[in-house]
């Protein structure tokens, strides 16, 4: 059972914390909570995961994030620092294009980035957007600011 989704593929429905057939989101949230290290896909944390992917180069861009390395003025390499140290501030199971998940990095010189990329389960990682978080819009670059 599953859905196609607009990035090519057949997706099955599965909880995106634990990656097996979908438990009462009240457990999802327990276990997410429990988790130190963030959602958990096949015994690994999802950045790590992530991580993996973009050290073997396994990702792609789409357009607006290439628009947006453009005119926000952010590299490659800088993408990578910050997928490096970064951290899953937000989970997006039900995007209209696939799931996703929204990072928190930091480059070497401290410049702080947010990328909303896929979930590494596809064979690429595609870079959704990234950007550099307003202060005047997050708390710690990590919480909404309401």
């Amino acid at each position: 059972m599953g859905y196609d989704n607009e990035w090519g593929g057949l997706t099955e429905f599965r909880d995106p914390l634990i990656c097996r057939p979908a438990v009462s989101l009240t457990r999802s949230i327990r276990l997410l909570l429990e988790s130190v290290d963030g959602i958990i896909v096949q015994g690994i944390p999802m950045i790590e995961q992530m991580r993996a992917k973009i050290q073997a180069q396994q990702f792609e861009f789409s357009k607006h994030a290439v628009d947006n390395t453009i005119l926000r003025q952010i590299t490659v390499q800088e993408l990578r620092e910050a997928i490096g140290n970064g951290e899953i501030i937000e989970d997006y199971p039900h995007d209209k294009y696939g799931p996703s998940c929204l990072v928190l990095g930091f480059t070497q010189r401290g410049r702080p980035l947010h990328i909303q990329c896929s979930y590494p389960s596809r064979p690429l990682i595609k870079i959704i957007t990234l950007y550099e978080p307003d202060p005047n819009e997050w708390i710690d670059f990590k919480v909404r600011r309401t």
